[in-house]
């Protein structure tokens, strides 16, 4: 049993780490909303430390800033539906006895380990190349015009894209929830002469709810910080500049740190937003 003295003594001795540990963390969004707050144009030679929320009003007002939270919800929203019902049915049929089931169940979850910016590369050199892509191709055997999907479809592009890396993390966590379902209530209800969409929506659907909400909460984090497609495949152009992107464009291209800054912090207020609202609704699955 721990004496008081023992607990002390784990308290000093965890101090240093923990120390380390919320400073390692707290340190860059501290420098974050210092600069916010700063007219900070090192190539310029300008630097302020203080303009009060004049960052702030510039970012809220920019034409750009509705747009890009408008286009990242979408994104985000999108690809959550594409994985989330492909991966249930992915899911089920690699349940199924098949020949070769375990080099199966590799390839298809083998696209979560590519690289981003390799992925993006392939699927804009390879895959949607308007004159020498795969789908171009097809296009042109079936004798239509090839698709420019990059500049005239270029948000469901980079939902393809997305879509394509995340469905196997997706189909994994499901397939692994399905395998834990007791076959003999499923047995049980064909026994009864239940219909096999009855057996999965009254069955198989609330036996995955904890898992699809570990998809959703998981994946949501990721793809509200999304970057690498997007710079690889548009450049942030036709429609396709997410919020991090944005702040991007501000600190890098503009050499604006302060305002850069303050699209930081507002990209930190809607990811806590959408997190909040996502384990408020989705979330009570967890407890179930």
């Amino acid at each position: 049993m721990a004496t008081a003295h023992s607990r002390t003594a784990a308290r000093y001795m965890m101090a240093p780490a923990v120390t380390l540990l919320l400073g390692w963390m707290l340190v860059p969004l501290v420098m974050t909303l210092y600069f916010s707050f700063s007219d900070y144009r090192p190539l310029r030679g300008v630097f302020e430390p203080w303009v009060g929320f004049e960052n702030y009003v510039r970012f809220w007002n920019s034409s750009s800033f509705a747009d890009s939270v408008q286009t990242t919800l979408i994104l985000v929203a999108a690809v959550l539906v594409i994985t989330v019902a492909l991966g249930i049915l992915l899911a089920m049929l690699l349940n199924e006895p098949i020949w070769g089931q375990g080099i199966v169940r590799i390839l298809v979850i083998s696209p979560f380990f590519v690289m981003p910016t390799v992925s993006a590369l392939v699927w804009k050199n390879m895959m949607l190349d308007p004159n020498n892509g795969i789908f171009s191709h097809i296009w042109r055997f079936f004798g239509a015009v090839p698709h420019d999907f990059l500049s005239q479809s270029p948000l469901f592009s980079i939902i393809l894209i997305l879509s394509w890396q995340w469905l196997p993390f997706a189909t994994l966590i499901l397939l692994t929830a399905i395998q834990s379902l007791d076959s003999e209530q499923l047995e049980a209800a064909e026994m009864d002469g239940a219909p096999p969409l009855a057996r999965f929506w009254f069955l198989i659907l609330p036996h995955l709810g904890r898992a699809i909400t570990i998809v959703v909460l998981i994946q949501t984090i990721f793809l509200l910080s999304i970057f690498a497609e997007i710079f690889v495949t548009t450049g942030g152009a036709f429609g396709t500049r997410t919020l991090s992107y944005l702040v991007f464009q501000r600190i890098v291209e503009s050499q604006n740190i302060g305002l850069g800054s303050a699209g930081g912090i507002f990209a930190v207020i809607v990811a806590n937003i959408v997190a909040i609202f996502l384990m408020r609704i989705v979330g009570k699955n967890l407890d179930a």
